[in-house]
């Protein structure tokens, strides 16, 4: 490591406690000191750059240092920073809710702001508990979960996910959850296609719902990607008779698009190819463009007028957050909002996902590469090491870390989530920067693969 950055490394290591990493690791890989930020690439102290082909954790969709966002964020500073939003409003967070809902799927049309994903999980499963108290069904207090679905780390939101190399650790803190097999179609039968093994996988979830209805207050799901369980995917029919479901046996649906929102699947939001509209929409990451920290849950008028009534009746929400609905984070989110109209995003996105994905099922023949797979401007390719009999690498052996280190030395930054390589690049990303992303990949699975 050169001296300029070496200086940062030690300053950090003195002091700075990493997210999602065993600290012990910088022994042998310290954390990459970045000096700024410019489109898809990010820059370190002596001048290396590395391709962001993860969206700096999913959330920059524009690409670093945009200067239309900058510029909204410059102006939205000399007039206001912060204010209380419990007895006080801003032209940003009403102009933002304005267009939030416009957007969203058909009726969702409440917004309530929070200030990371994690939170907005939590808003929406005591908002839901909290409905079906207010409205006389105070049984109905257990929520319904995917097998390998994630949704935050805070403890409400960690016990409605199921990735136990979080959550294990901490389930004595944990409430109660039902928890149902995914229709993650990396199980499906040879030729078998999606549509087909996601509809024969609801068959658990309709027995979940017979069964436990009468105590449920919600199903939660991340739409049509499983991200942090390893970008594991299923069909939008799942969703639709999912919805159809909860409606019959009246259960709220929560959707977490936090990930998955703001065009990563193709469409602005996964629940747009399913036809369907949730009772709550989780928001958070690409909301600002990865400026600033914010979340949103969109929900509907029946669920706002069950908390509306007299204030000695207790049935109002009392949550809040410090930061809820920031004007600067507000001012960042419409800019990234109106960037998708200006730049016909959506429509461009096809053509760089077309792309992406045929240059990524070029490594579909790999030896360890069992699928190559893809939703939208997402593409994963999982690594085992037998491809015959599906069987993959001990986890112990880190293998996505030796690609995380091969990439970084090429000038790419690639986190795989454990054996899955993935892409998730800002929507600025170029076919030629597509290219080097894959060519790079092929070589970190050459090199994890070797032995």
């Amino acid at each position: 490591m050169t001296s300029a950055n070496a200086a940062w490394i030690a300053r950090d290591l003195a002091h700075v406690w990493h997210p999602c990493t065993q600290m012990k690791d910088h022994e042998q890989l310290p954390p990459v000191p970045i000096r700024r930020g410019r489109g898809a690439w990010l820059e370190d102290f002596e001048g290396k750059r590395y391709l962001d082909a993860v969206s700096s954790w999913w959330v920059n969709l524009f690409g670093h240092a945009e200067p239309r966002i900058n510029a909204a964020v410059r102006a939205q500073l000399e007039q206001l920073e912060q204010v209380i939003l419990a007895g006080f409003t801003h032209e940003p967070v009403i102009a933002l809710s304005e267009e939030l809902t416009r957007l969203a799927p058909p009726g969702l049309t409440r917004c309530f702001y929070a200030d990371n994903g994690s939170s907005a999980v939590e808003v929406a499963v005591k908002m839901s508990f909290h409905y079906w108290r207010n409205t006389g069904h105070p049984g109905k207090r257990r929520f319904i979960t995917l097998a390998n679905s994630y949704h935050g780390e805070t403890l409400g939101a960690l016990a409605v996910g199921n990735v136990q190399l979080y959550k294990e650790i901490y389930q004595p803190l944990l409430m109660d959850v039902i928890t149902v097999p995914s229709p993650d179609c990396f199980a499906r039968a040879p030729g078998q296609d999606w549509a087909d093994y996601s509809r024969a996988q609801f068959v658990h979830m309709e027995r979940a719902l017979e069964q436990h209805a009468h105590e449920v207050s919600a199903v939660i799901v991340e739409p049509l990607v499983q991200c942090a369980g390893g970008m594991r995917m299923y069909d939008p029919v799942y969703l639709s008779l999912l919805r159809a479901a909860c409606d019959r046996h009246r259960v709220h649906l929560i959707a977490d698009e936090i990930a998955v929102g703001f065009g990563r699947t193709g469409t602005l939001f996964a629940c747009e190819q399913a036809g369907i509209t949730p009772d709550f929409m989780c928001l958070s990451k690409g909301l600002t463009a990865g400026y600033l920290p914010l979340s949103a849950v969109l929900t509907t008028e029946s669920v706002y007028a069950a908390f509306y009534d007299d204030y000695v009746k207790l049935n109002a929400f009392l949550h809040s957050h410090s930061f809820t609905g920031n004007p600067i984070a507000c001012a960042a989110a419409r800019a990234s909002l109106a960037l998708f109209g200006e730049d016909d995003v959506l429509t461009k996105n096809q053509a760089l996902a077309a792309h992406m994905g045929a240059r990524a099922r070029e490594l579909a023949a790999h030896p360890h590469v069992a699928e190559v797979r893809q939703r939208g401007m997402i593409v994963a390719l999982e690594l085992v090491r037998d491809k015959a009999s599906g069987t993959p690498y001990p986890w112990q052996e880190r293998r996505g870390l030796r690609i995380y280190r091969h990439a970084l030395a090429r000038g790419v930054l690639l986190r795989p989530v454990g054996p899955v390589v993935y892409f998730m690049p800002p929507y600025v990303v170029t076919p030629a920067e597509i290219d080097l992303m894959v060519e790079v990949a092929r070589e970190g699975i050459d090199l994890a693969t070797c032995d």
